[in-house]
């Protein structure tokens, strides 16, 4: 049975190194690994952000392959971006830009003469002096790229008068908990050029590349590893499109959460995890592609891409 009847549904599910006993977390420039403190106690770590978890949980529905979505959602509409002196060539999508419809890729386009930014605006209904109608935007945004209003768009130029934001309804991060480094290193070996010019002011250095240079690398290994989501299906009742769209859209958000665990946790190189145990009441992959299919014929929310042609 797929639950549509809480205000948010709620899945965590266990998770391991699919080699050996260590990962390689995410690593920012500035503060490196993103190490914490639970108020549990013991030391924690993030193995991937929410903003990361956002942009793989998206991309469970695009074959890269193909540069299109994929089969079970094809038909749902999404705007594609193509080069203005070269129609036929494709660019890129809202599908795959982080700002989907507000990228400036597609603001800065035009659809049949018409500069998006104001396609865009005329569509979501907004004018001076005129309250934001989230129910009247949801809509619009069903007939442009129903994927805004799972994984959020910020409407964030003064040309769209009040910058409507659609918060994101789908919400993921991967954490580990009792965590330790483990430290190692290793060595780039030139086999070819055996002594370094770079001191005599000749170049041909390891800064281009030559010569054998030692590193160290940090790693981590963990008490547990657990990947947790959220869907906030009151968010996405509040947008007024009536149970059985609504219900379409928890559906995407629950297969793509199926579809990430079973096939997207090689999250890097030295990180690839694998599911130890299942999220409880998470309905199985052919049990959600059914009903999404049902739904997208008999709601009609069908509708052929939108082309825009954009100039750089």
């Amino acid at each position: 049975m797929i639950p549509l009847d809480r205000p948010r549904l709620r899945y965590t599910a266990d998770l391991q190194p699919a080699l050996g006993s260590t990962f390689q977390a995410t690593h920012f420039p500035d503060i490196g690994s993103a190490k914490f403190q639970r108020a549990q106690g013991g030391d924690s770590l993030l193995v991937e952000s929410v903003q990361s978890m956002a942009n793989r949980l998206e991309g469970m529905a695009w074959d890269r392959a193909s540069g299109r979505p994929v089969a079970l959602i094809e038909a749902l509409p999404h705007v594609r971006v193509h080069r203005q002196d070269n129609p036929d060539e494709y660019l890129t999508s809202s599908r795959e830009e982080a700002h989907r419809l507000a990228s400036a890729f597609v603001r800065e386009a035009t659809l049949n003469g018409t500069p998006m930014i104001e396609v865009i605006r005329d569509r979501l209904g907004l004018a001076a002096d005129t309250p934001l109608n989230y129910p009247r935007m949801a809509r619009a945004l069903m007939e442009l790229d129903p994927f805004c209003l799972l994984h959020g768009i910020f409407f964030s130029r003064k040309e769209w008068l009040g910058q409507p934001r659609f918060t994101r309804a789908i919400s993921a991060v991967i954490e580990a908990h009792d965590v330790r480094e483990v430290i190692s290193g290793g060595r780039k070996s030139d086999h070819v050029r055996h002594k370094l010019n770079e001191q005599n002011g000749e170049g041909g250095g390891t800064s281009e590349g030559y010569g054998s240079v030692p590193f160290h690398r940090i790693e981590w290994t963990a008490g547990e590893i657990k990947a947790m989501f959220v869907v906030d299906v009151d968010l996405l009742t509040s947008y007024g499109l009536g149970p059985a769209v609504t219900e379409l859209l928890v559906l995407i958000a629950l297969w793509e959460i199926r579809m990430l665990l079973s096939r997207g946790l090689r999250l890097r190189t030295a990180c690839d995890l694998e599911v130890t145990e299942e999220p409880k009441d998470l309905p199985q992959q052919a049990e959600l592609e059914t009903r999404i299919a049902e739904l997208i014929t008999s709601q009609r929310v069908g509708a052929e891409p939108i082309t825009v042609l954009w100039q750089g």
